[in-house]
């Protein structure tokens, strides 16, 4: 078996992201393999922490998939701060003796340097075309814990576990890996609060994750940390706005384009202006041409939680006409093929302490060590779909007895998607559309 099926077989996945299935992005040639260690969202700590703990590890796995790909450079991407981490993976690179193909590039410590695209210009001095992928300028993304797993995939280790930081305004700060299909409820109650009656959860960073509704769900492998905080901190109140209510603010958009030339992928050379999108959405031109520039917009918050100087929300009216241009099948089209950044570029990037000042959360950016806690779940609930693309079909029946790390979904052939694993050992005692779950022996 070689390394791409390895990778496919151990159910691997992007850590952190939308969970796109990592054989299916390394089945093709690249110039450049790039390892995404930026971690540019708030708080949150797993990806430097990795790098840290398991550089062997992590240099190997993104070694062998640099090398799957033809890549003739490999590149870590990992903000100049973090200079003890830095000299740890250039001493373990020379003792592996991979100098002379990965090497180590310092990041500003900007937001959103984790951002795809952005990563790509700051690594390469390339421009990713509009509404395209890395690949289209040479180059394969892949993060941190995502190399780990490839690491361990070319030792027949499946994903059955993930780190998560917990962080926010709670007693302990701390990353810690568990199991997935483990209750986010007992991962949040590490933090030291055991009633979250006055609390909200964010899951995922600050800037681009979603106030949980409920906290009945279930670790999933794409999962990377849990911002907690009182539900009338500012940042809360401004995530839990509804949409009708949004686009009612926005109403008042004075129309200073701040939102836009502060906009990463504006200043990529990208034709993203989320200023126009919101003068759509307020005024009701049904221009479809012009509405399909928020298929652009990344989501990454800025223009909503940084930029606008009156605090409303130009990302809830790319996400509003995304949405409507989404259920009308329109495509956006691209205006070239080569893009330039914009004149100012430099001067404009969003330094995080200042990012991290305006969301209010400067007495909770402090360290969350990595601690080795046991959480044994009894009931472990492993989503059938926890990746890009259709719901694994299962391979085990209720009332089958299963051992941590054997299979227990795959995809079916021709399909997009990523298979799953048990989590812990055990029995069957459930599968329904959305999850298989495993009761501990």
């Amino acid at each position: 078996m070689n390394l791409l099926e390895m990778v496919k077989e151990a159910g691997i996945i992007g850590a952190g992201g939308a969970g796109f299935p990592t054989h299916v992005k390394l089945a093709t040639k690249a110039e450049y393999i790039l390892l995404n260690g930026a971690e540019c969202e708030p708080l949150l700590r797993v990806d430097q922490q990795l790098m840290e703990l398991y550089p062997d590890e992590v240099i190997k796995g993104f070694e062998a998939v640099g090398r799957l790909v033809g890549a003739s450079k490999a590149l870590i991407g990992i903000k100049g701060k973090h200079k003890e981490v830095i000299s740890i993976l250039k001493s373990r690179i020379d003792a592996l003796q991979v100098n002379d193909y990965v090497g180590v590039k310092e990041l500003k410590d900007i937001y959103p340097a984790g951002d795809e695209q952005v990563l790509v210009y700051e690594l390469t001095g390339r421009v990713v075309p509009e509404a395209d992928i890395p690949l289209q300028v040479g180059c394969v993304v892949i993060n941190t814990e995502t190399a780990l797993n490839i690491y361990h995939a070319s030792n027949n280790v499946s994903v059955t576990e993930t780190y998560i930081t917990v962080a926010g305004d709670i007693p302990n700060r701390l990353t810690v890996k568990v199991p997935v299909g483990t209750p986010i409820l007992d991962v949040l109650k590490l933090s030291g609060i055991e009633n979250f009656d006055e609390h909200a959860v964010i899951c995922g960073g600050p800037m681009m994750g979603n106030v949980m509704n409920s906290l009945d769900g279930y670790i999933t492998k794409t999962m990377k940390g849990f911002i907690i905080l009182k539900k009338q901190h500012n940042l809360i109140k401004r995530k839990t706005v509804g949409m009708e209510q949004a686009l009612r603010i926005n109403k008042t958009c004075e129309q200073c384009r701040m939102c836009t030339d502060m906009c990463p992928r504006y200043l990529l050379g990208h034709d993203m202006q989320p200023h126009k999108m919101v003068r759509l959405v307020n005024y009701g031109i049904d221009n479809v041409e012009e509405q399909k520039m928020a298929s652009l917009c990344s989501q990454c918050n800025l223009c909503e939680l940084f930029s606008c100087p009156i605090g409303i929300n130009p990302r809830t009216a790319n996400l509003y006409l995304k949405q409507k241009l989404a259920e009308q099948n329109f495509r956006y089209s691209p205006k070239g093929n080569e893009f330039h950044t914009r004149k100012g570029r430099d001067f404009r990037l969003i330094p995080s302490k200042r990012l991290i000042a305006r969301l209010g959360l400067t007495p909770y950016d402090k360290p969350a060590p990595m601690k080795e806690v046991t959480i044994n779940p009894e009931i472990v609930y492993i989503a059938k779909r926890q990746h890009v693309g259709a719901p694994v079909n299962p391979v085990v029946s209720v009332g089958d007895h299963v051992s941590a790390g054997q299979l227990i979904g795959e995809i079916a052939e021709n399909s997009l998607g990523a298979s799953i694993h048990a989590s812990i050992s055990g029995t069957v005692v459930e599968i329904d559309n959305d999850f298989i779950a495993i009761r501990r022996d």
